[in-house]
C-alpha cells in the first residue's frame, strides 16, 4: 500500500518554483530524426501544462535510447523538445548539456511559466549508476522534483530516484493515474476480476502470476507461455516454445489456482505454423492433437470464444501480453479479438505491454480502455507487487488511519483481551490502528496495547482543563492515562447531548493545545442531503470546527465524515458518494490553510464500514481511512478492515 500513498503536484504549492520533471520521452525517431510516435510526449502534457498554469518554471529531464557513452547527435532530445513545443504551442528551449554550464545558465534564468529541457541524461554514465554527486548536480537547478516517467520507475537511476535525496519529491499526473488504476485493481478490484497474460515465456510473468493468484477470479493464459502449461498437463506441443525448466512451476501454479478457486484457462486449440515465418503454412488443431514439428502461433476460434465469454462477465480486467505472434498478420487474430472483447466488456480495463497496447490502438479501441499503462517493465513489476524505486522515493501522502469506535460496549477485561487478540493480526498492516474505548476500559486497554502498533482513543473530551464539570474528562486527564486520540462531535453526541459546532470547536482546540489528537466528526442529515445543501453544511461545519486552529496542528488533526442520513436509515453511501463528501471537506480545509497544508489533514469515512466495502472505500483518493462502528467489535473483522481484506 505504501507505493499508492504518494503526494502529487496538486498536493504542493509550485508557484514561483523551479520544478524538475522526469518524463519518458524515449520516443522512436525516423532517419531524418523526426518523432514517429508522440504518445509518450502527449502523456506528459497534462503534468507540464498544470505546472505552467500554476506559475512554475519547468525543467524537463529524460533519456532517449542507449547511448554508448558521451554525446550522440542521433540520440539528442532536440526532436522531442520540438514536438512538445508544437503540442504545447509554447517555446521549449533545450540545453546543449545536462549538468554543464549551458544547462545551469538556462535553468537559472528560467521564468515561471517557461519550459526547458536538459539533454539526454544517459549521455552521462553516472545516470544509470545512480551516482549521488550527479544526482545532486541535477537537483541544484530546481526547487522540487516531479517524477512523471512511469516507464522508468522500476529503475534506480539518478534522475528517477537519486535526485529525490536532495529535493522535495512528488509524482505527476501520469504516475498518479497509473497508481490509481493499477493500485485499485490490485487492492480492491470490483469482482469478477479477470487477468489476461500472454507473451513468450512463463519466466517473464512468474511474479505477476503468483501475485495475482490471490486476487483474481479468472486467469487467462495465452501466447507462447501457454505451451509450457500445456506440456505440464501432458499434452504434446510439437516445436512450440517451451521452458522445460519451468514445467514443475507451471504445475504448482495450476495446483495453486485450483486450491484458491481461481478459474485458470488455457487454449483448447491453436493456429499452428510449419515454420516461424509470417507466410508459413498454417492450420487449426485442438490442444490435444498438436502434430510433431509444428509450432503454436495463435489461439484458435474456440479459445477466443471461451476467453471472450469470461471477459464479458468481468468487472475488472488487467491484460498484459499478446495471445499469439502478433507481429505476423496471419497470427494476430487472437490478440485482436481479445482486444475487442476487453474494449466491449464495459469493465474497468487496464492494458499494458507493447503488443497488447498496439492491438487496442490498431483496432481503434484505445478510447474504450479505462487505462493504457505507459510502463512495460514497470507495469510488470508493479503487478508483481514489487517496490518501484522511482515511486518509493517520493514523499508519502497522508497515511491511512482506521479507528474502531466501540461506543458503550465491552467491560475492561473484555477490552484488554480484545486488544491482545487484535495486535498481532494488524502488525505490519501499514495502517494506523486506533481503538476508541469507553472511559472505564482505558487503563486496561492502554496496558494491553503497550509494545504493539495499536493506539488508544477516548470517545469524548471536555474543553476545560479542570473545574466543576460533573462526569466530564479533560484532555490532560486522558493524556495522563495514556490516550492518544479523542473523538469529538460524533453524531450520537450531537443528537443525544445537543453538542453544537461551537462545542466541537472548543473541544478540538482544547485537545490540540494539550497535545491530544482530535478526530472531529462532521456530516449532514437526510433532510439536508435531499435539499441539496450537503456541500454548504460540510463546509460550514469544517470551518467552524477549525476556527482558531493553526496550520501547525493540521498534521495531528483527523476529520471523520459521518453521513448521518445513512445511519439507521437503511440507506448506504456509495464509495463515490463518500469520496465526493470527503473531497468537499478537503477543499474546505485547503481554502482555510492553502493547498499544501490543507493536503496534510487525514479524512475518514464513518458510515457503515465493513470488511466487504473497506477496500473500495479506502482506495478512493480523498478517503484516508475509516471510523468503524459495530464492525470493530470483533477483532477478526476489524483486522480485515485494517488490512483492506
Amino acid at each position: 500500500m505504501g507505493m499508492l500513498n504518494k503526494k502529487s503536484i496538486k498536493d504542493i504549492d509550485v508557484a514561483g518554483k523551479k520544478a524538475m520533471v522526469r518524463v519518458d520521452f524515449n520516443v522512436p525517431l525516423d532517419a531524418d530524426l523526426k518523432v514517429t510516435d508522440d504518445s509518450r510526449i502527449l502523456g506528459a502534457v497534462p503534468t507540464i501544462r498544470y505546472l505552467v498554469e500554476s506559475k512554475a518554471a519547468v525543467i524537463l529531464i529524460s533519456h532517449l535510447g542507449r547511448p554508448k557513452g558521451g554525446f550522440d547527435a542521433k540520440l539528442s532530445l532536440k526532436p522531442a523538445a520540438a514536438r512538445l513545443s508544437d503540442l504545447m504551442k509554447v517555446r521549449v528551449s533545450i540545453a546543449s548539456d545536462v549538468i554543464g554550464p549551458d544547462a545551469k545558465e538556462k535553468a537559472a534564468s528560467l521564468k515561471p511559466g517557461q519550459i526547458m529541457m536538459l539533454e539526454n541524461v544517459r549521455f552521462h554514465k553516472e545516470e544509470e549508476e545512480n551516482d549521488p554527486a550527479f544526482a545532486k548536480e541535477l537537483a541544484s537547478m530546481a526547487d522540487v522534483f516531479v517524477n512523471d516517467a512511469f516507464g522508468t520507475a522500476h529503475r534506480a537511476h539518478a534522475s528517477t530516484a537519486g535526485i529525490a535525496e536532495f529535493l522535495p519529491s512528488v509524482c505527476g499526473m501520469l504516475i498518479q493515474k497509473e497508481l490509481s488504476f493499477m493500485g485499485k485493481a490490485l487492492s480492491s478490484p470490483e469482482k469478477p476480476f479477470v487477468a489476461i497474460l500472454g507473451g513468450a515465456k512463463v519466466s517473464d510473468k512468474i511474479g505477476v502470476i503468483e501475485n495475482l493468484l490471490g486476487k483474481v477470479d479468472t486467469l487467462i493464459i495465452g501466447g507462447g507461455m501457454a505451451y509450457t502449461f500445456l506440456k505440464a498437463k501432458g499434452y504434446a506441443i510439437g516445436n512450440s516454445i517451451c521452458e522445460d525448466d519451468k514445467l514443475g512451476l507451471a504445475r504448482k501454479i495450476m495446483d495453486k489456482a485450483e486450491s484458491n478457486g481461481v478459474n485458470l484457462l488455457l487454449p483448447v486449440g491453436s493456429i499452428i505454423g510449419k515454420e516461424f515465418k509470417a507466410d508459413t503454412e498454417n492450420k487449426y488443431v485442438p490442444s490435444d492433437a498438436m502434430p510433431d514439428g509444428w509450432i503454436g502461433m495463435d489461439i484458435g476460434n474456440v479459445t477466443i470464444e471461451q476467453y471472450t465469454h469470461e471477459i464479458r462477465r468481468a468487472k475488472t480486467i488487467v491484460w498484459n501480453g499478446p495471445m499469439g505472434v502478433f507481429e505476423f498478420p496471419n497470427f494476430a487474430k487472437g490478440t485482436k479479438e481479445i482486444a475487442r472483447a476487453v474494449a466491449e466488456s464495459g469493465a474497468v480495463s487496464i492494458v499494458g505491454g507493447g503488443d497488447s497496447v498496439a492491438a487496442v490502438e490498431q483496432m481503434g479501441f484505445a478510447g474504450r480502455i479505462s487505462h493504457i499503462s505507459t510502463g512495460g517493465g514497470a507495469s510488470l513489476e508493479f503487478l508483481e507487487g514489487k517496490e518501484l524505486p522511482g515511486i518509493a522515493c517520493l514523499k508519502d501522502n497522508r497515511g491511512k488511519i482506521i479507528a474502531g469506535n466501540w461506543k458503550m460496549n465491552k467491560l475492561p477485561g473484555e477490552a484488554a483481551a480484545y486488544v491482545r487478540e487484535l495486535a498481532p493480526k494488524v502488525e505490519g498492516a501499514g495502517t494506523e490502528t486506533v481503538v476508541i474505548v469507553p472511559y472505564v476500559c482505558i487503563p486496561e486497554v492502554v496496558e494491553a496495547a503497550k509494545g504493539t502498533s495499536v493506539k488508544v482513543g477516548a470517545q469524548n473530551v471536555h474543553y476545560e482543563e479542570k473545574g466543576a464539570y460533573t462526569g466530564e474528562v479533560s484532555a490532560q486527564m486522558l493524556l495522563a492515562a495514556g490516550v492518544e486520540y479523542a473523538l469529538i462531535g460524533h453524531s450520537e453526541r450531537r443528537e443525544y447531548f445537543g453538542e453544537t459546532d461551537g462545542y466541537v470547536n472548543r473541544k478540538a482546540l482544547a485537545a490540540l493545545k494539550a497535545g491530544l489528537k482530535p478526530i472531529v466528526c462532521v456530516g449532514e442529515s437526510l433532510e439536508q442531503r435531499e435539499l441539496g445543501v450537503m456541500p454548504e453544511i460540510l463546509r460550514y461545519q469544517v470551518k467552524r470546527a477549525l476556527q482558531g486552529v493553526t496550520a501547525d496542528w493540521l498534521g495531528t488533526l483527523v476529520i471523520a465524515y459521518e453521513p448521518i442520513w445513512a445511519i439507521g436509515t437503511g440507506k448506504t453511501a456509495t464509495a463515490a458518494q463518500a469520496n465526493e463528501a470527503c473531497s468537499i471537506i478537503r477543499k474546505a480545509v485547503k481554502e482555510l490553510y492553502g493547498v499544501e497544508e490543507g493536503g496534510m489533514v487525514r479524512i475518514q469515512y464513518g458510515g457503515s464500514v465493513t470488511a466487504a466495502n473497506a477496500g473500495e472505500l479506502f482506495g478512493m483518493p480523498d478517503i484516508d481511512g475509516g471510523l468503524v462502528g459495530g464492525a470493530s467489535l470483533k477483532s477478526d473483522e476489524f483486522a480485515r478492515i485494517v488490512k483492506f481484506e
